[in-house]
């Protein structure tokens, strides 16, 4: 026969100092364990939103990212006139050759970071079509002009008609962009020309994205230029591509997990001295319990019931302390590009459970000795205590 749940909750309910001290501890655990993972499935979130399934990216064989890449003029060429590469109405091929700079610049609050400053031509933005223009106009070619999304506007200040001072001079902000999320609101665009003449790279671009004509082309356009042994090139889905870099969140994950392991295993230790202090202080409860006849396993469960709710709500705190900072925007470092990467937070209903069956993992580990050790009292010490 099972102790009654409402037995454990009036418990709970008579020790409220002792009770509060352990959920807060656990809701301090819980919330930095799930703000970590918000932090995470941000970073992510940007990487999957990023992309086409028909634009392929081309960089140079060897090559991780397009900032250590180098693409020749004469290849240039020669992918303009694959056969399966998507053209406009009027036959050209869709096809945008770019370079990827780093520049250092400083955010509104003062301090400076890198940024990636991306030189592309008028069909780069139409290849891109999660990218809207929505303030302002598109940047003229061989012009130091840019064009700069809301969110890194916001992050370094920049309006429209800015001035930015990199390179061998300073830059006019002439339009606003929004990208969804993506990857694309973290970079300033220009002409790829006038990027080139500035940073001096006008023989080689950092890339090539190209829009193929169906899924059947994407896939036979990227093995015939990465078998190419001319073209020295390799090419992948633009989606591909960038979801090769969600690895750049690894390192925060590991350090927030550890983090939150950290802070789990001293929750562990509060909701055990907590279980411990109700069972030295529930002796005569518990004998009572027995003479009513709970089995030892009965008392076992029930303690062990109580340090998991109790946990819950820990947990559960611990969450709606997490949920403010949905939606917050940040910036950190991608190890690929070693530029900032600008996104949100995010607080999803995945991590809202994930955070509540910490929470509980937390209060079963931190409950399993006392509640072994209040079933294990012997009814005649207990009865006389």
């Amino acid at each position: 026969m099972a102790i009654p749940l409402k037995y454990n909750l009036r418990s709970l309910l008579v020790r409220r100092t002792g009770t509060a001290m352990a959920i807060v501890s656990v809701a301090a655990s819980v919330a930095v364990f799930v703000s970590i993972l918000a932090l995470v499935s941000g970073l992510e979130n940007v990487f999957a939103l990023t992309g086409h399934p028909l634009n392929i990216v081309v960089i140079r064989q060897g090559s991780q990212v397009e900032g250590n890449s180098a693409v020749s003029v004469p290849a240039l060429q020669t992918l303009k006139y694959l056969p399966g590469v998507a053209k406009y109405g009027d036959g050209q091929a869709l096809v945008s050759p770019e370079l990827l700079v780093l520049i250092f610049i400083p955010r509104a609050g003062g301090d400076k970071t890198h940024v990636s400053i991306r030189g592309m031509t008028p069909a780069g933005l139409a290849l891109r079509e999660q990218v809207r223009l929505v303030e302002g106009r598109m940047f003229r070619g061989g012009l130091r002009e840019l064009l700069a999304s809301r969110t890194l506007a916001r992050r370094f200040n920049l309006k429209l008609g800015s001035a930015l001072n990199f390179g061998l001079g300073d830059w006019t902000v002439v339009g606003l962009t929004e990208a969804g999320g993506s990857a694309y609101d973290s970079e300033l665009w220009a002409d790829v020309g006038a990027v080139g003449d500035e940073f001096n790279r006008r023989e080689v671009y950092s890339s090539v994205l190209l829009r193929a004509a169906d899924a059947a082309a994407a896939d036979q356009l990227c093995r015939r230029i990465s078998d190419d042994r001319q073209l020295h090139l390799q090419a992948r889905v633009e989606n591909d591509y960038f979801r090769e870099q969600m690895r750049t969140s690894m390192p925060i994950k590991v350090l927030g997990t550890f983090i939150a392991m950290v802070m789990a295993i001293g929750s562990c230790f509060a909701a055990m001295n907590a279980m411990y202090a109700t069972v030295a202080h529930r002796t005569h409860e518990i004998a009572v319990l027995r003479v009513l006849g709970f089995s030892r396993r009965a008392v076992l469960l029930a303690f062990l019931l109580e340090s998991a709710v109790l946990a819950a709500a820990g947990g559960l705190l611990g969450c709606l302390l997490a949920l403010p900072l949905h939606g917050l925007s940040t910036g950190a470092m991608n190890f690929y590009t070693f530029a900032e990467l600008s996104f949100h937070f995010r607080v999803t209903p995945q991590l809202f459970i994930r955070g509540l069956l910490f929470a509980v993992a937390v209060g079963v580990v931190g409950g399993l000795l006392p509640a072994r050790l209040a079933a294990r009292r012997s009814l005649v010490e207990g009865l006389r205590g």
